[in-house]
């Protein structure tokens, strides 16, 4: 898996978490179930930061690759992704245009937020239209596992690229997401000291190149 193909998963993961869900995506709950902790969490935190883990698993289960890295949002369309294990790479999102930055290759991509999140699911986790969610996914609460109450989404489109996203929350606060690609990888992604917060910099979300830096519109 290339480098910005690994950003850009990471991207649509911690969006999803971020995105405003449509309040009519947790009708189906009641409860402390997956979908009532998941609306909860979007009404009550319009802001947060926090860690992440993440690993790319083989058919076996056994890892492939790793990283560790922080990650913050403010709604709507500020994001904050930054690895920094076993490489540097950040992502920022300014509410317009997404950039991609690549220490080790000096070079930054941009593009606009909406385009480069157009074939994942995070366009539309990220996005409010009411009807949205449950036209392009099919939403369900699985069985609890490893001490988390879980929900899957499943694409309704197989053009999506991703067989299904899970999501495992724990009291209020989501712990883990779980994609599974087309080609039958997983990816899990590990959240932990998730902090809600009244209100973040802009200029954690402002983003100048490096000077020196190859820069690449696309």
């Amino acid at each position: 898996m290339t480098r910005a193909r690994r950003a850009l998963l990471a991207l649509s993961v911690a969006l999803a978490i971020a995105a405003p869900w449509p309040p009519g995506a947790a009708a189906q709950s009641s409860g402390t179930g997956a979908l009532e902790q998941l609306r909860t969490f979007v009404e009550q935190a319009r802001s947060a930061r926090g860690e992440f883990t993440q690993k790319s698993l083989r058919g076996d289960g056994s890892v492939a690759e790793s990283g560790s890295g922080e990650f913050a949002f403010q709604r709507p369309g500020r994001f904050r992704w930054e690895v920094r294990q076993p490489f540097e790479q950040l992502l920022v999102a300014d509410g317009q245009r997404l950039y991609f930055f690549d220490k080790d290759l000096n070079q930054v991509t941009v593009r606009r937020l909406a385009d480069a999140l157009a074939s994942t699911p995070a366009a539309i986790l990220f996005g409010d239209s009411g009807g949205a969610l449950e036209r392009e996914f099919a939403l369900r609460e699985t069985a609890p596992r490893d001490g988390l109450a879980w929900v899957e989404a499943v694409p309704r489109s197989k053009e999506q690229g991703f067989e299904r996203i899970e999501i495992g929350f724990r009291d209020g606060l989501p712990g883990r997401m779980e994609v599974a690609d087309a080609f039958g990888r997983v990816t899990v992604f590990e959240f932990r000291a998730i902090r809600r917060e009244s209100a973040l910099g802009a200029e954690l979300f402002r983003f100048v190149p490096p000077a020196g830096a190859d820069v690449v519109e696309q």
